[in-house]
């Protein structure tokens, strides 16, 4: 993540158009980061060090379409949510090479651009959180995803258990 994170960014740091903002939680960052997402049309998403970040949530919630590079990335609720239609994904090899990221971004159209920020606006609620909670919102997905794993996890365990009683005679 960090290598891939430093690459693009000297892949990318003198174009016009690509804008990199760092910055910490102390102070305004965290204002910065969300005015700056908000007033972007890509946010770039390196997968990092540890395995959640808030860059998506908050590029997400800042209607950011968000550029994710990451091969084996686990997003939540994709069982519900079709992230193809609300992000962009490339993987990390074709990533760093030169060119490769700003044509892919450049080559969409203002109307592909315009039905993925449509969409993306309309699948906010799953990652606001509300008190108390509401129907679709951060903490009623948690809650939908968690009743979603039970009966697999039910019928693990009823698989498991099949040979019990023969495996004690041996």
């Amino acid at each position: 993540g960090g290598a891939i994170r430093q690459e693009l960014y000297y892949l990318l740091k003198d174009e016009k158009d690509v804008h990199f903002t760092f910055g910490t939680i102390q102070g305004n960052g965290v204002n910065q980061a969300g005015h700056g997402m908000a007033s972007s049309k890509f946010c770039l998403n390196i997968a990092g060090d540890t395995p959640s970040s808030n860059r998506l949530f908050d590029a997400i919630v800042s209607h950011c379409v968000p550029v994710i590079v990451s091969d084996e990335i686990e997003l939540p609720f994709e069982d519900v949510i079709d992230y193809s239609e609300i992000c962009i994904f490339v993987r990390a090899s074709d990533a760093v090479k030169k060119g490769y990221l700003l044509n892919l971004l450049r080559g969409i159209s203002r109307d592909q651009w315009t039905k993925m920020w449509e969409k993306l606006k309309e699948t906010v609620r799953h990652f606001q959180y509300q008190y108390p909670s509401q129907l679709c919102d951060a903490v009623d997905m948690i809650w939908e995803a968690v009743a979603r794993k039970v009966p697999m996890v039910q019928l693990k365990t009823h698989r498991e258990n099949r040979y019990r009683r023969s495996e004690r005679i041996k």
